[in-house]
């Protein structure tokens, strides 16, 4: 790419004769080649779950989490660059706030991820800037309802059902539309369960990296984002790597 880009890639705000933005392209790199994050909205909410993949063994348990929690009815997991993926959530965090000490009501899942997505496509636009190499899936749980959206490098939002970005999206996103087809009413404790299959099936065990399964999700038991109780997700968590092995060994 770089060859092809040559001249049209040293900024943002350049465009190729193809009208491409390399920039932008470079970024959605930093997304593609990260641990796999998958979000499924269900009947009774949304469920999130991460791939974290750990510099080193040694690293503490729990540490530079991928989940961050935005208010109390939201919150979200990043895919890709966590430095900058941490830059969009504080924005994200200022925004609820902001709506909450100025109208005294929680911030809509569609009003923030609507800002979020704007201030990231900020960032794309001009010469002294760069995009952000992170992808945000979002979660809230309203008086509309259930919402999944995925904010992407280009500063687009897009409303999902079910979403999956990273290294191994495409092989998710094929398990995530049999998942749909064949359980469309899915609660989100059957959820949970499936979306931690489906990132333990798409884990490349061949490169032998250690990683942490992260899980958060919000309800319509509680309407509050939070990470999965330990106890609930190391069990999901066992669950799903037997079941892995399980395929392996047929």
């Amino acid at each position: 790419m770089a060859s092809i880009g040559s001249g049209y890639d040293l900024s943002a705000d350049t465009f190729s004769p193809d009208g491409r933005l390399f920039q932008v392209e470079y970024a959605q790199k930093a997304v593609d080649n990260s641990g796999t994050a998958v979000g499924i909205q269900c009947k009774d909410g949304v469920v999130l779950g991460v791939e974290k993949l750990l510099v080193s063994k040694m690293l503490e348990a729990g540490s530079n989490s991928r989940i961050f929690k935005l208010d109390r009815q939201c919150g979200a997991v990043i895919g890709g660059n966590l430095p900058d993926g941490r830059h969009l959530m504080n924005e994200a965090q200022s925004y609820a706030s902001q709506n909450r000490s100025t109208f005294g009501v929680p911030i809509t899942g569609d009003t923030l991820t609507s800002r979020v997505a704007y201030f990231a496509h900020i960032y794309t636009l001009y010469g002294g800037a760069r995009p952000f190499g992170s992808s945000a899936l979002m979660a809230s749980y309203g008086d509309d309802g259930p919402l999944l959206y995925l904010i992407d490098t280009t500063g687009q939002r897009h409303p999902f059902t079910a979403v999956a970005v990273g290294k191994g999206r495409t092989q998710a996103k094929t398990l995530l539309e049999k998942l749909l087809e064949k359980s469309p009413d899915m609660t989100c404790r059957e959820a949970l369960q499936e979306l931690a299959n489906i990132i333990y099936e798409v884990h490349d065990q061949g490169k032998d990296r250690v990683w942490e399964l992260e899980l958060a999700w919000v309800t319509s038991e509680t309407k509050v984002f939070e990470k999965v109780p330990k106890d609930l997700a190391a069990e999901v968590a066992a669950k799903a790597e037997e079941a892995t092995k399980d395929k392996e060994r047929d």
